[in-house]
């Protein structure tokens, strides 16, 4: 069972008959702001988390004294050059720091296995980029906010609710339910078979083998992969071409497994009294709206629903100051 999965089952028949395909310019570069201009610096950073080494950058916003610090991290497999690079900017051009880092097996972070995505140590990592905001002389650690999107946005929605030292929350385009996300995406007659993948990797890696990996996307619709829409594997391609070569085109089989056990939803109406602002797109099939908006009418008050036009990823290009802009109003309402 250990190195590639076989391709003889297919993960994402339903997602192949729902999903619009993307169109060739639909993820078309951002061009970065000049940070100087905008009187914001950016560093290079790197901080423990329990023996793993997390890197990522502090970008600090123009003025004197501590301010409010935004955190965040990418979602499943993307690493931080793939536009938290452009939310950040907007956050600190609105006098807030941000520290961005990716997650630990990813970019340039530690960690092993590598390619592996565990959810419940990326959200102790959120904790732990907290506690290393808030050594920073330029932080005021009682005004920090959680950013996070698709699989991170998830994460935020934990956090928000288990770490009160996070006074404000933004989720775009969360995963609220990782069984009704697979629900929506893998027909059910498949979804035995994936039990039994998921058995067998686990015995190998029991006896020493190395962990069973799978595509993260896929050109063929019929071929394995984790994350199984069209325009899924547009954005990582495309996205991964022109802004962070790096990016790695697979996960290890648990990582799928771990996927379908994780339900970030469950903590929403514990996240109150922080402030939560939900952001969904109206034609996402990776994360679908309808999934996100049952999660958003569990929540207590203080929250907040958007509403975005387009897909999972417009967000970060095709509609970026639709997303950006709620986020960035948000943060400075309840952090300022």
């Amino acid at each position: 069972m250990a190195g590639s999965l076989s391709r003889g089952l297919p993960m994402n028949t339903r997602a192949s008959l729902s999903s619009p395909k993307a169109t060739r310019d639909t993820y078309s570069r951002r061009t970065p702001c000049d940070r100087e201009e905008a009187g914001m610096t950016r560093n290079d950073i790197e901080f423990d988390a329990e023996g793993t080494t997390l890197r990522g950058w502090f970008y600090r916003a123009e003025g004197a004294g501590r301010r409010p610090t935004i955190v965040m991290a990418h979602g499943f497999s993307a690493v931080k050059e793939m536009y938290l690079d452009s939310f950040a900017e907007v956050f600190a051009a609105a006098g807030l720091n941000v520290l961005v880092f990716d997650n630990r097996n990813f970019g340039a972070s530690d960690g092993e296995p590598r390619y592996e995505i565990d959810p419940w140590a990326q959200v102790r990592d959120y904790r732990h980029a907290i506690t290393y905001a808030g050594t920073l002389d330029d932080v005021d650690a009682t005004r920090i906010g959680a950013w996070g999107s698709s699989y991170s946005g998830g994460h935020v929605l934990v956090l928000g609710a288990i770490d009160r030292r996070v006074k404000a929350v933004v989720a775009q385009v969360p995963l609220v339910s990782g069984s009704a996300n697979l629900a929506e995406l893998v027909r059910a007659d498949f979804r035995a078979g994936f039990r039994e993948l998921f058995d067998a990797d686990r015995a190998a890696r029991f006896a020493g083998d190395p962990p069973a990996m799978v595509p993260v996307v896929a050109e063929d619709l019929f071929a394995p992969s984790a994350l199984p829409t069209p325009d899924s594997y547009q954005w990582f391609t495309e996205t991964g071409k022109t802004r962070a070569p790096a990016w790695h085109n697979e996960v290890t089989l648990r990582t799928v497994e771990m996927l379908g056990e994780y339900e970030p939803g469950s903590y929403i109406a514990r996240i109150s009294p922080t402030p939560l602002l939900l952001i969904v797109a109206r034609e996402d099939h990776l994360t679908p709206a309808h999934l996100a908006i049952d999660a958003f009418e569990r929540a207590r008050e203080p929250k907040r629903l958007v509403i975005l036009p387009g897909g999972h990823f417009d967000a970060y290009v095709a509609g970026f100051e639709a997303a950006s802009a709620p986020a960035r109003d948000w943060f400075v309402e309840h952090l300022r």
